[in-house]
């Protein structure tokens, strides 16, 4: 987006669209961020129609799917909870890293941070 005519024009064309809730724009990035009940692909055909500009979904992987790199710089603040920016890393430390919900639930119930905590299962 070159200018603030262009990013109203974008803001507008789905801001009309039923079950659309939020939308932000950010033109640093060139991205719209659109928030509630509403088919992506809907939202990208909307956008191309009404502007006539190039549009792409913005690159998220699902958490589960990406090994935990456990660096601050590989969370992104403004993702949606449970996802994580693209990084390769290596895949076998991946695996190891990867645990489950339930995995998750049983290493917290056995801490060592508190031992006098009592956890009735």
């Amino acid at each position: 987006m070159d200018c603030e005519g262009c990013e109203r024009k974008v803001k507008k064309s789905v801001q009309g669209m039923k079950g659309v809730t939020q939308v932000e724009v950010n033109p640093k990035q060139s991205k719209l961020t659109v928030v509630g009940y509403v088919d992506p692909n809907k939202v990208l055909e909307r956008v191309r129609h009404r502007t006539g500009k190039k549009v792409e979904f913005w690159p998220y992987v699902p958490y589960d799917l990406v090994p935990h790199p456990y660096a601050p710089g590989a969370y992104d603040k403004k993702a949606p909870p449970g996802y994580v920016r693209n990084v390769v890393g290596d895949p076998q430390a991946g695996e190891l890293a990867r645990a489950t919900s339930f995995e998750v639930k049983y290493t917290t119930a056995f801490s060592d941070e508190n031992p006098n905590a009592c956890v009735i299962m």
